[in-house]
C-alpha cells in the first residue's frame, strides 16, 4: 500500500496518537487528509480537512468515510483503571458504537484499506503478551469493559472477512502509550502525564500508589504511529503489538521523571493502595517480522513530553476531554 496520492482519514486524529499521525501523514503526499473528531481545538493545518463528527452516528460515519481510500480509526476513550471500573458506561457503550459503525461505513464505503487501533486492554495479565493467546483468555479485570470492547472490534473485522471476503483491515495492539498531546487532566490522566502534571506542579513529596513493582511497555505516540502507518504499508491483516518488548518499572519510570525534572521533589511510595496487575509486556516478534521497530528510547521519550508540558504554552488541558460522552 502506497500512500502517496491515496485520500485518508483518521479518526479521533486531534488525540495522543493523532496529532503524531497526521504529522507523519502530510510528508506522505497523500490527495488529502481528514480528520474526523469530536474534539475541535486542532483546526489550524491547512492540509487537513476537519470534521467535527459524532462517531456514534452511521450515516455520520459512511458521510466521513465518502470518498476514502485509506482509514486510520484511532478513535478512542483514555482514561485511568479507577475511571473505567468507577464509570464503566462511559467506554464499553460509545467505544463500541463508534468501532462498529465506522468499520461498516467504510466497508459500505468502499474503502481500500482500514486500520483498527485495538488496546493492550485486550490481554489477560501474563509476564508477556503474544497476539495469538487472546482469544483463550478473559482482559484483566482492571480493564473488563474498555478490553471487551477493543475486543468486539477485532471479532468485527474476522466477521466481515468471513462473510464479505473484505480482508483489508489491519489491528494494531499499543502498550502503554505516552506522548506530547496527552490527557493531563488530574481526574482522568494515566500514569506518565498524572506524573509529569504533579511534579511540574509542585508536589513534594511526589506520593506514589504502590510499591513501584510492576512492570510496563511503554512506547511514546510518534513511534505508534510510525508503527501504524507500517502495518497498513505493508498490508498486514493479523493483529500486532506496538510496544518495545522492554519492561519498565513503575519505580524506574518515577525515579526518571524526577531526574530529568527541574523540581527533584522527594518520592515517598504508598504501599497501602494498590499496585494493580504485575507485569504487562508485549512479545514483539511479530512487528519484527514485519520489519517494525519503535526508535524513540523511554528516557527521550519521557523528557520530550516533560519539557512540552513545562512549558505554559502547551498547557491545553481539557476537563472531561476523553469522557466527551458522559453527558449525553
Amino acid at each position: 500500500m502506497d500512500l502517496t496520492g491515496k485520500r485518508i482519514l483518521v479518526t479521533g486524529g486531534t488525540g495522543l496518537i493523532g496529532k503524531e499521525l497526521v504529522e507523519l501523514l502530510i510528508a506522505k503526499n497523500p490527495a488529502f487528509i481528514r480528520v474526523a473528531s469530536l474534539d475541535d481545538m486542532s483546526r489550524a493545518h491547512p492540509d487537513v480537512q476537519f470534521y467535527h463528527a459524532d462517531l456514534r452516528q452511521l450515516d455520520t460515519c459512511e458521510r466521513v468515510a465518502r470518498n476514502i481510500d485509506v482509514v486510520f480509526h484511532l478513535m478512542g476513550i483514555k482514561g485511568s483503571p479507577k475511571v473505567s471500573k468507577e464509570r464503566p458506561a462511559d467506554f464499553f457503550v460509545p467505544l463500541i458504537q463508534c468501532n462498529t459503525n465506522m468499520m461498516d461505513a467504510a466497508y459500505r464505503e468502499g474503502v481500500k484499506w482500514y486500520l483498527y487501533t485495538s488496546s493492550v486492554g485486550v490481554y489477560a495479565p501474563k509476564p508477556v503478551m503474544t497476539e495469538d493467546d487472546v482469544w483463550a483468555t478473559f482482559p484483566s479485570p482492571n480493564d473488563k469493559y474498555p478490553g471487551w470492547a477493543k475486543r468486539m472490534g477485532e471479532l468485527q473485522a474476522e466477521v466481515y472477512k468471513i462473510q464479505y471476503g473484505w480482508d483489508r483491515v489491519s489491528i494494531v495492539r499499543p502498550a502503554n502509550v505516552y506522548g506530547r498531546y496527552d490527557n493531563f487532566d488530574p481526574a482522568n490522566a494515566m500514569v506518565v502525564p498524572s506524573l509529569i502534571r504533579r511534579i511540574v506542579d509542585g508536589e513534594n513529596p511526589l506520593v506514589v500508589w504502590g510499591d513501584g513493582s510492576p512492570i510496563r511497555d511503554f512506547i511514546h505516540a510518534r513511534d505508534v504511529a510510525l508503527g501504524m502507518i507500517h502495518m497498513v504499508e505493508c498490508e498486514a491483516t493479523e493483529p500486532v503489538n506496538l510496544g518495545s518488548g522492554k519492561g519498565i518499572t513503575i519505580k524506574d519510570l518515577v525515579e526518571i521523571l524526577v531526574d530529568i525534572s527541574d523540581e527533584k521533589p522527594d518520592i515517598t511510595w504508598d504501599s497501602t493502595k494498590p499496585n494493580g496487575d504485575a507485569i504487562r509486556l508485549f512479545d514483539m516478534a511479530r512487528a519484527l517480522k514485519y520489519g517494525w521497530e519503535p526508535k524513540i528510547s523511554f528516557r527521550e521519550g519521557l523528557k520530550e513530553v516533560y519539557d512540552f508540558y513545562k512549558n505554559p504554552d502547551n498547557r491545553i488541558i481539557a476537563a472531561n476531554r476523553y469522557n466527551i460522552f458522559a453527558e449525553k
